[in-house]
């Protein structure tokens, strides 16, 4: 949606999710979204069927430069380490 869509409230506090917000994000009657306030903006995101799924390879980029082997073995180090405090 490149141009913002004005919905009414409803007395029963309900809105209707535009059809070109629907189409483009594939929401079907019955799908549950989650509803967020991020700095006083209200979002809605369509619920993942599976979190495990949808969270699989996110931000991978920010460990593209590293080697984890090398970091995990930092981490459990520092762990063993701190152990004796």
């Amino acid at each position: 949606m490149s141009e913002a869509v004005s919905v009414k409230v409803s007395s029963r506090y309900q809105i209707v999710v535009p059809r070109v917000a629907r189409e483009k994000l594939n929401i079907q009657s019955g799908d549950r979204l989650l509803v967020d306030v991020q700095d006083g903006v209200l979002v809605l995101i369509p619920r993942p069927q599976d979190y495990v799924a949808h969270m699989a390879g996110l931000h991978k980029e920010v460990w593209a430069s590293i080697d984890t082997t090398a970091y995990l073995d930092e981490e459990r180090e520092a762990w063993s380490d701190s152990e004796g405090d």
